[in-house]
């Protein structure tokens, strides 16, 4: 198996530096965004909250395990980043229909509405970043990202041991969206 330092030679170096630091700027800009769209909705949610609230709405009620399993982070993380969001309305705490000891979590009307302004916002953000890009560049460019976040999943996968993050639903066309932290 080829060392890191073999892997690395075998791609121009300079185009690496620039790529890792292109990695780092979009990250650095995203969060200070934290692509939070445009207009009065803008830094309105959070990274986390957006991503558990869209995993619900994508896939349905389920329990923190599950979601904990399909974002690719601890059950923990998820009991603690999603009580602020049953604490405002936005997520609802169910008994689950086939075994009622259970409990599952549930996009709720109200959350989703605030889903479906933050999305609009965000996607208007979209529009206006890659406002000069034809349709085939955005779609290079989701297409480029999305492998690069799959990538990304199954390299933290790997090294610790964990399953990685099922897909998160991004677009129309099936596209992910950016790593869950």
């Amino acid at each position: 198996m080829p060392t890191s330092q073999d892997m690395t030679t075998e791609f121009d170096p300079g185009l690496l530096d620039a790529l890792q630091h292109q990695v780092a700027v979009f990250a650095r800009r995203a969060e200070q965004t934290r692509l939070g769209g445009t207009g009065q909705l803008r830094n309105s949610m959070d990274r986390a909250a957006y991503l558990l609230l869209n995993r619900l709405d994508q896939e349905g009620p389920m329990g923190v395990k599950a979601l904990a399993a399909g974002m690719g982070i601890d059950s923990s993380t998820v009991t603690r980043q999603v009580a602020p969001l049953v604490d405002t309305g936005l997520v609802k705490r169910t008994s689950h229909p086939e075994d009622g000891r259970a409990v599952v979590l549930q996009l709720s009307p109200r959350g989703l509405a605030r889903l479906e302004e933050v999305r609009s916002s965000r996607r208007q953000l979209m529009v206006e970043v890659t406002e000069g890009w034809t349709p085939d560049e955005r779609e290079s460019f989701c297409t480029l990202l999305t492998r690069f976040n799959t990538a990304l999943s199954v390299r933290q996968s790997a090294h610790t041991g964990q399953p990685g993050a099922a897909p998160e639903s991004g677009t129309a066309t099936g596209t992910e969206s950016a790593p869950t932290s």
